[in-house]
């Protein structure tokens, strides 16, 4: 697994002022870097394209990124605020520098930069007038310490004249320089071989021939394309070059499928390619190797950081778990415990043994939670919190695990050593503490689909933190989830106000079975959406024999309580849990159907969620309400079914005119989690309101309110 992020710390939301102030003109500031809106003329002409720059001035030890972060960070966003009938478009990126942090590369940029931008003047632009320009900048500032998004909001009035402008005395030199200097397509023919984990990539024609072009570096447009930190090689022919890869994480994963795109920098210049996948390209290699490209700068260590953040983060995950608690996904798996808690409430010995096993299950698996999430997003991934349940495998075997436990709880079959002991009764559990740790790892998978108040912050922060602080923030979450159970287990007066055990445990013990049967019922739900019908039936088959397996096992074990081998109950059950296995295969391999994204028929019309539907229905003057959700997600589910499918919301939507957007993250979407990424969110449910004029929108709260959704549609 490729090395996690190292020592970087993300502040979020509490920093600073700068991205909350008015815009104003003239350079923005905040701790780390400077900021302005410039231009590389003097003035705009109508009807023409004016070209402005992002000026950065980025303090000592600190950088920014290019589109591509490489193995960590995020590049710069621009949200625009514009008069009618003015455009602006994409940044024209310069090349970016390769900085390495311990076994990481990323690319990105230091000291003073300038980002331009094209804008597009209207005709009717009136010369002696001003545009007045405003644009939200989110810079992603990082040293080899810590990670923090400074938001500036820039300004400028650009004036508006006829005739030939010329430069800007103070900027014009040097966002041309860099104009003159960007990536641009230049007639290079590429190709892309992927073999046994190598990427060859082969480009020709153009600039490329007739001449040695020199130290030559690929820079992909996506993350995950090439491992960054991989050494390239290569040589050179008559018509162009070879390089050497090493091929990234998507790559590998889904083979090569689709087109290569970059920027391939070389001595004589920099050039944007689209490689195709097919066979190197003749002319390529033969006349020499290409001289190695001196290694990527070590990362300038910054002043030590602010480690408050990294304490509220600590705080506010602590906080989150402790109302996960409070969330539907834990019930049953709380429900069990409770009943645990009461059968050695006068134990205070196996009390404390199953408390701080629960305890050290949840850890345990929040731990190893962590590392996969930590791990896949490391290796370019675009996962976030839940993203187990975004596989239909994992839901279906979670289904049947639910039944499983449902069907222990109602005495189909018991599981552990104690059947015989005195006072177990037909419903034993685990024994002892492997019991308690393991229903404390139930309980932080079932909690995946629910997020707290609070939990939106730690876990949005701990996705940049460097990875032992990272750990720490889902650790203390692991802590707040299970600090409930283990106060009243380690606390002989609250034990001692428990009732006894008794006939009355056993009762209790078969209804907790009820809450696990409706949990099975609804993760079987939530894969028959990720995937149809036929996934659906091939699971219900698997569940059917599943049952009948666990029914033969029980029967073979009272048969051997009774002095009796049970060896035709037992190998009977043992054959039907096999074919349920081969049930659940063939239900994870079942074709996925294509949802039909009609809306439900007592909500408000909902269109699936874009970017560009964003833009769109801002660019008419519409609100527009987003709803990020998933079927897996219980928290986003109850908001719906109580907030935002309520007549009021409804009449809201349509009083105010808005767009109602969802985006739907049941099965993954890279799209929805850059999204949620770039809001500071892991995962689901999160919501937006996006006012026309407005360069970024209002976040409502995780829990919803009939009222809090009308109140915040009101003009």
């Amino acid at each position: 697994m490729r090395r996690l992020l190292f020592r970087i710390l993300i502040l979020l939301g509490l920093l600073a002022a700068p991205g909350l102030a008015l815009a104003q003109a003239g350079p923005q500031r905040s701790e780390r870097i400077e900021a302005e809106l410039v231009s590389m003329t003097r003035w705009a002409v109508p009807g023409g394209t004016a070209v402005v720059a992002i000026r950065q001035d980025i303090q000592p030890g600190w950088h920014t990124y290019w589109r591509n972060p490489g193995d960590s960070g995020g590049a710069t966003t621009l949200t625009w605020t514009l008069p009618t009938g003015v455009r602006a478009g994409e940044i024209v990126w310069p090349l970016p520098e390769r900085q390495r942090l311990q076994g990481l590369v990323n690319y990105g940029y230091e000291g003073k930069v300038y980002l331009p931008v094209p804008v597009e003047v209207p005709a009717w632009a009136k010369p002696g007038s001003f545009l007045p320009l405003t644009v939200k900048a989110l810079f992603l500032v990082c040293s080899a310490e810590m990670c923090v998004p400074d938001e500036l909001t820039l300004k400028l009035d650009l004036p508006i004249r006829e005739g030939a402008a010329p430069h800007d005395p103070a900027h014009g030199e040097a966002i041309a320089r860099i104009l003159e200097q960007a990536p641009r397509p230049a007639g290079i023919t590429a190709r892309a071989t992927l073999d046994n984990g190598v990427l060859t990539l082969t480009a020709t024609g153009g600039p490329l021939a007739g001449q040695d072009p020199g130290p030559s570096y690929f820079f992909p447009y996506e993350s995950g394309t090439v491992d960054h930190a991989a050494a390239q090689t290569g040589s050179w022919g008559p018509n162009g070059l070879t390089l050497v890869l090493t091929a990234g994480g998507k790559v590998l994963s889904g083979d090569l499928t689709g087109p290569v795109t970059g920027v391939l920098a070389t001595s004589k210049g920099a050039y944007e390619i689209t490689a195709e996948p097919g066979a190197v390209l003749p002319g390529a290699t033969g006349l020499g190797e290409l001289d190695a490209l001196p290694d990527a700068a070590p990362a300038v260590e910054a002043p030590a950081g602010d480690w408050m953040v990294f304490a509220q983060a600590m705080a506010f995950a602590l906080l989150g778990g402790l109302i996960l608690n409070l969330m539907p996904c834990v019930f049953p798996i709380l429900a069990m415990k409770a009943a645990a808690l009461a059968a050695s409430a006068h134990d205070a010995r196996r009390s404390r043994i199953d408390g701080l096993a629960f305890l050290a299950g949840v850890l345990v698996t929040f731990l190893l939670l962590a590392v996969a999430l930590l791990g896949l997003r490391a290796a370019g991934e675009a996962v976030g919190w839940g993203f187990q349940l975004q596989s239909p495998p994992v839901t279906a075997g979670l289904a049947l695990l639910m039944l499983a436990v449902a069907l222990n709880l109602s005495g189909v079959f018991h599981v552990g050593a104690g059947l015989q002991g005195a006072g177990s009764g037909p419903l034993s559990r685990l024994p002892g503490g492997v019991g308690a740790f393991f229903t404390g790892a139930l309980a932080v998978i079932v909690a995946a689909p629910c997020t707290a108040p609070f939990m939106a912050f730690a876990l949005g922060a701990a996705l940049l933190m460097p990875w032992p602080m990272a750990l720490a923030v889902f650790l203390m979450l692991g802590l707040g989830l299970a600090l409930p159970y283990v106060a009243v287990s380690l606390s002989p007066r609250l034990l001692s106000k428990l009732p006894r055990p008794g006939a009355w445990m056993d009762r209790l013990k078969s209804l907790l079975a009820f809450p696990m049967y409706g949990a099975a019922l609804w993760l079987a739900w939530v894969f028959s959406n990720q995937t149809g019908a036929e996934g659906l039936g091939l699971l219900f088959v698997a569940g059917l024999a599943a049952a009948a397996g666990l029914w033969l096992v029980g029967a073979g074990q009272a048969q051997r309580t009774l002095g009796r081998r049970g060896v035709i109950h037992t190998t009977a059950g043992a054959v039907l849990l096999v074919l349920a296995g081969g049930a659940l295969t063939l239900a994870a391999r079942a074709p996925v159907e294509a949802r039909s994204g009609e809306a439900e028929a007592a909500g408000p019309t909902a269109s699936p969620w874009s970017a560009q539907a964003v833009q769109g229905a801002l660019a008419q003057g519409r609100p527009v309400l987003v709803n990020f959700t998933a079927d897996w997600c219980v928290t986003c589910k109850i908001n719906e079914r109580t907030s935002l499918t309520a007549p009021g919301v409804k009449r809201a939507i349509e009083q105010s005119n808005a767009v109602y957007l969802v985006g739907d993250w049941t099965r993954r979407d890279d799209a929805i989690t850059a999204e949620l990424q770039r809001h500071g969110r892991s995962g689901v449910p999160l919501y937006l309101l996006y006012r026309p004029g407005q360069a970024e929108p209002e976040v409502l709260p995780q829990l919803l309110t009939e009222g809090v959704v009308i109140e915040a549609l009101k003009p």
